[in-house]
């Protein structure tokens, strides 16, 4: 399976929805205080540092766009690259150009 463009930093583009499901499918995705899950029927939930977290997600034009809530906070709609590297996820916001968060498939 090919997961789109080599980047410099070593991450894979995921560049479809179908892709993005066959990483994520059933899995928790982690990263030290974070868990979540991103599930097929548009769905985040999780917790991080000790608030929820809930979501909704979208794959639109090669871009995984999420709107989601930490606790009292909310986090507006923002599309986003996705690379894989091993068993990383990067998240890259603003179409990827924007702040990364790196999460663990498990």
């Amino acid at each position: 399976m090919s997961f789109g463009d080599a980047r410099a930093d070593g991450f894979q583009r995921i560049k479809t929805q179908a892709e993005f499901l066959s990483l994520v499918g059933k899995s928790d995705l982690k990263n030290l205080g974070v868990t979540l899950q991103v599930r097929p029927n548009g769905s985040i939930r999780g917790n991080a540092f000790g608030r929820s977290v809930t979501g909704a997600w979208t794959w639109k034009d090669g871009y995984f766009c999420r709107s989601m809530s930490w606790g009292s906070t909310e986090f507006k709609l923002n599309c986003q690259t996705v690379g894989l590297m091993a068993n990383t996820l990067r998240f890259t916001a603003d179409q990827g150009k924007g702040d990364t968060a790196d999460l663990r498939i498990r």
